[in-house]
């Protein structure tokens, strides 16, 4: 391992930056399930999606353009945007919506923090990045915590019968097919192409793909005439995409995908916060026993550092 490789090994989620950047991420999309539910009063979730990521598109090319990066990606560096648009920002987003058509928000954001899983999965084989022991014990404790949360969400679910299971299975897809762009942003052909730059691209395909698949599905685009549903896509697009997606991908280019999706983590914790303070949400003992264990689970996968990936395939 030369001193460049050492170096990278080394970087953990205690790394200032790295920490900072890691509780940024959870505390904008734990605040984002709120807003997403009520976005979906009138106005179909691929549509709402379509403007989020329209609207994040954007906000990241003018950040692009007040940095004087590039703005164009060569053939090769579409191809990549496409991908990663199709599954994180059209396919991930569009069974999150639908998902919250059936069940709680709580209840899809506790089932997100198990991107972990997949992610560690996929990062073995597709990105030879190792799991290390620290990372399945921590992991294996925070989802004993994130179990118990699930069990409280449910049972506050004001759904029953077939429409939890749709929910449910939505939100697997869902988490499926996040973790697939996860892993796709950190392969060698994507890392070949500035981060920013990909990211804009990607998020304007996934815009338009949802607008063809809105076209196709629920007819001409509509929209909620209120400023609460414009606010909120403005917040969904530019806080909680334009600012937080760099950072997230960044996460996953330095510390691995298994570690940057702890950050699932704390997000529902973080959603039963702002729900405490905007909805009203009381605490249970179940609650509380399984957001303890959920970040105990956390600070001890914490402990374990990163190790250089062996091999990233293009």
């Amino acid at each position: 391992m030369n001193q460049a490789e050492a170096a990278q090994a080394e970087v953990g989620l205690w790394t200032p930056r790295i920490l900072f950047s890691f509780l940024l991420i959870s505390l904008i999309w734990g605040s984002t399930w709120i807003v997403i539910k009520d976005q979906l009063i009138a106005v179909p979730p691929v549509w709402s999606v379509s403007y989020r990521f329209l609207a994040a598109s954007i906000a990241t090319f003018i950040v692009i353009a007040l940095r004087r990066q590039p703005l164009m990606l060569d053939r090769r560096g579409q191809f990549w945007a496409v991908v990663l648009g199709l599954s994180q920002f059209a396919l991930n987003f569009n069974f999150v919506y639908g998902a919250e058509l059936y069940i709680t928000s709580g209840l899809v954001a506790v089932m997100f923090a198990l991107l972990m899983v997949p992610n560690a999965v996929l990062g073995r084989m597709f990105l030879g990045q190792r799991i290390t022991t620290g990372f399945v014990i921590g992991s294996a404790i925070a989802i004993g915590g994130i179990a118990l949360l699930f069990v409280q969400e449910y049972r506050l679910a004001p759904v029953g019968g077939d429409a939890v299971f749709i929910g449910i299975g939505l939100t697997l897809i869902a988490i499926m097919c996040a973790s697939t762009a996860n892993i796709l942003q950190a392969s060698k052909g994507a890392q070949a192409h500035p981060i920013l730059t990909l990211i804009a691209w990607a998020m304007l395909w996934g815009a338009l793909l949802n607008a063809l698949f809105g076209l196709a599905t629920v007819g001409a685009p509509v929209v909620e005439m209120r400023t609460g549903y414009f606010a909120g896509i403005l917040y969904l697009g530019v806080i909680g995409s334009a600012v937080t997606f760099p950072i997230y991908f960044g996460l996953i280019r330095e510390i691995g995908a298994a570690q940057a999706a702890y950050t699932g983590v704390l997000v529902p914790i973080v959603a039963m916060v702002f729900s405490t303070l905007l909805e009203g949400y009381v605490w249970s003992p179940l609650a509380i026993g399984g957001a303890a264990l959920a970040i105990a689970g956390l600070l001890f996968a914490m402990q374990a550092r990163q190790p250089k990936r062996p091999r990233i395939p293009a």
